[in-house]
Parts: structure tokens; sequence; C-alpha cells
């Protein structure tokens, strides 16, 4: 299975995984007016937006390039995740004005087994989901894998703090539920802005690390021949980069020479940086003489 298989998969894992985890929390968080649990839900209903626009996303990115599109699709799954960040504000937004009404208003929740059962089986269902999205994200360097992953484990704290509160309520500790509520709230807010930062950084051509181009430059140098680099550009393509420079060599070496240190060097960069899936080296005579 390529790349794209494996993430069609998780995202349909992660789908029918917090749809699952949306009806029970959503039952259980209402007929006991926890808002824990109520805002757990909504985390799980942003998750199953989230899982939907990965899916979406990664069809559209593994599509190749073509003529109105030189560079392909990557940057579709970029587009997603700012609207999985946007999606996931709204519901941060809406679960924080309850949980705040609800404290000020000192509502309490009515104490349920249930409530134990359900925060127990989303811890079983999120670390059984992160372990294979982490997994994943070892293999793959992708942005829609990464943000699923961390969401995950996100919510393995998150289910943990509603365990808590859960608990606490059965010993009418009420204030609680609704500062967990308020703390899940919060995260949901936290983990909406760090995907919308990655995904404007890349939408707006940020360039390659320092530490990659540093790296990068460290490898030209073993090439003795090359006198000179200028022109250092690196454009991000989906999760990756093409890069481009102009390397100077002596005006006296052959065509074939010349061309041939480009050749090895791009092979030898695409083959050790997984971040960069395309170098392209333009070659330029040097007057060793007059330099």
């Amino acid at each position: 299975m390529d790349k794209f298989k494996y993430i069609k998969k998780a995202s349909i894992l992660g789908v029918l995984g917090n749809s699952f985890l949306l009806i029970i929390k959503g039952i259980v968080g209402f007929y006991t007016n926890s808002q824990s649990m109520i805002a757990d839900a909504f985390n799980s209903a942003s998750d199953v937006f989230s899982s939907i626009m990965t899916f979406i996303g990664n069809r559209i990115a593994s599509k190749p390039g073509d003529e109105d599109h030189n560079l392909g699709h990557g940057k579709a799954e970029y587009i997603y995740s700012m609207l999985i960040s946007i999606a996931m504000l709204l519901l941060g937004y809406e679960v924080i004005k309850s949980s705040i009404s609800s404290l000020i208003n000192n509502s309490r929740l009515t104490y349920s087994i249930w409530l134990i059962i359900v925060c127990l089986v989303t811890l079983l269902v999120k670390i059984s989901l992160f372990i294979y999205t982490n997994r994943l994200c070892k293999k793959h360097n992708n942005l829609l894998l990464i943000a699923n992953s961390k969401d995950h484990l996100n919510d393995c704290l998150l289910s943990s703090l509603n365990l808590i509160a859960c608990l606490l309520g059965k010993y009418k500790i009420y204030f609680v539920d609704d500062v967990v509520g308020i703390i899940i709230s919060i995260w949901i807010f936290h983990t909406a802005y760090k995907i919308f930062k990655d995904s404007y950084d890349v939408l707006m051509d940020k360039a390659i690390s320092n530490e990659t181009r540093e790296e990068v430059y460290k490898v030209i140098k073993n090439y003795k021949q090359i006198k000179k680099v200028n022109h250092f550009n690196a454009t991000p393509v989906g999760y990756q980069y093409q890069i481009s420079f102009t390397i100077f060599v002596d005006g006296n070496m052959s065509t074939y020479e010349s061309h041939k240190i480009a050749n090895d060097l791009e092979k030898e960069i695409d083959n050790k940086f997984p971040e960069i899936y395309l170098t392209v080296i333009h070659v330029n005579p040097l007057d060793i003489k007059n330099d």
C-alpha cells in the first residue's frame, strides 16, 4: 500500500471510531447534563469532521501533476487542514460558552455509571487510533496524519480529565465537571491554532527550515569541483519541498563532467532528505583565473 492508501484507511477508521464516540458521548452527556462529557462530544464531532476532511484532502492531494497543476495537488491537504482548524475554533467557542454558563449558574450533573464506561471506552478507542496513526506518521511525513495523530493523543488526555470529573461527580463535587469542560474547549482552541498556523505557512510558501538548508549545503561542500553556490530556492509542494540552486564549476570542465556532478548531487540530496522530493540544479561555468 502506498502513502495515500494508508492515509485513506486511517481517515476511514477515524470517521468510524469518532462517530461511535460522538453518539455515546452525546447521549450520556445530555442525559446526565455533564458539561465535560458534552464538551468531549463536541470534540468528537470536530474529530469526525477532521477525519472526513483528511479523506477528501488526501484524495485530491494524491492526484498527479497535470497541465494546470504542474507540481501536483499536494497543497490540497493544507487547504483542508485549514478548514479543520476553522471548524474546531467554532466548536471550541460553543463549548466554552456552554461550560462557563453552567459554572456561573451552578448546574449539576446527574451521576451515572455510564459516564465512567464511556470515558473508559473512549480511552481504549483513542489509544488504539493513536498507536495506528503514529506508526504511519513515522513512515509518511504528512500534515494530515500528524494532525490526526496528535489529536488522538490529546483526546486521551482530555478523556482522562473527563473521567476524573465524572468520578468526582459521584461525590457531589460538581464544579470540576464545568472546569474540565472549559479546559477541553481551550485545548480545542490551542490545537486549532497550531493546525491553522502550519497550514497557513505552507500555503504562503514558507521556506524550508534553516536546519535542512544547512544540511544540504554540507552535502554540496563535499563536491570539491563546485566553487560557488547561489540562488537557493525552496518551494513547498504538499508535505515536501522542491529545491533549486545554481552551482559554479571550472569553465574549462566539459559539459558532460559538469552535468554529471549536478546529476549526482541531485540524486544524493533527493535520497538523503525525505522532506525534499525534487532537486533542480543549474550549472554555470566559472572563470577560475579571473574569479
